[in-house]
């Protein structure tokens, strides 16, 4: 089976205490649902069109599991504490190669 990924970009924190919020209930509630946090932060470095923004990666089994962990009830829990206009992100779920 090929692996999935989650990349989130945030282009915008506007309510950083919203964010807190959220990462407290998410990370457990993504772990449970069997992801494994790659990486987590700003870039080392950006190139070409690269835009310095708080980046994460998170690696599933299957897409079929990332789907379902974001459909999770833990998981939309922690969307609810984040709310609608917290940040501004770009999250995309892709399968690996």
């Amino acid at each position: 089976m090929t692996k999935a990924y989650w990349v989130s970009a945030y282009h915008e924190v506007k309510d950083s205490d919203a964010l807190a919020a959220y990462a407290k209930l998410a990370g457990p509630a993504l772990t449970a649902a069997g992801a494994k946090f790659l990486a987590r932060g700003l870039p080392a470095a950006t190139k070409e069109a690269g835009i310095m923004q708080r980046l994460v990666l998170i690696e599933f089994e299957t897409v079929a599991q990332a789907l379902a962990a974001y459909a999770s009830p833990g998981y939309q829990e922690a969307l609810a504490a984040l709310g609608k206009n917290a940040v501004v992100r770009d999250m995309r779920i892709i399968e690996g190669v």
